[in-house]
């Protein structure tokens, strides 16, 4: 399937998108209906092998997964290979790039409490915003989990675990990730 046909499916979908986005293979792209899923303009979404030498694991997928989440990528934002699941908000700013294999989770997928996860009670999933500022870099394998704020101009190093709250201008690496550093 070409990209020309996958974004007429998009658009069946009700997902916005801006001026010259480039699929480089096909993406999982799913908005649930009721949910709201924008792209912005000179968008690059990469999901082959070869279209990011740092080795991605699967194709982006991209999911609105409750009526009422929503997914806002801003313009000339740069994807390889990431998960980017809501079930509440995720908001990524404008030039931010996201490195291979990373991971934005705004939920738990699953109930905490053991008797919800017997029942699947998906009404007890916590979820909270994730909110990524403007000229982030997300380095390969990071994994973003719900309630973070990144500031503008963060950097995440490879293979971080990021939760909480961080200022602009801030590198932050490890598991749990901390800022190591300020720009």
């Amino acid at each position: 399937m070409n990209s020309n046909w996958f974004k007429l499916i998009m658009r069946f979908q009700k997902i916005q998108y801006g001026k010259n986005l480039k699929l480089k293979g096909m993406p999982v792209i799913f908005n649930k209906k009721g949910a709201v899923l924008s792209i912005g303009k000179d968008c690059t979404i990469k999901s082959t092998l070869l279209s990011n030498l740092v080795g991605l694991y699967s194709r982006t997928i991209i999911v609105t997964r409750t009526h009422d989440a929503e997914i806002h990528i801003g313009n000339n934002v740069g994807i390889s290979g990431a998960v980017i699941y809501a079930r509440k908000s995720i908001s990524i700013g404008d030039m931010t790039n996201i490195g291979g294999n990373t991971k934005i989770l705004d939920n738990d997928f699953h109930p905490l409490d053991a008797e919800a996860r017997i029942k699947d009670d998906k009404s007890k999933i916590v979820s909270r915003p994730v909110v990524i500022g403007k000229n982030c870099f997300i380095g390969c394998n990071s994994l973003i989990l719900k309630g973070t704020t990144l500031g503008d101009n963060c950097v995440v190093g490879a293979g971080a675990v990021v939760c909480g709250q961080f200022e602009e201008n801030s590198v932050i690496a490890g598991n749990p990730a901390k800022v190591i550093r300020r720009l």
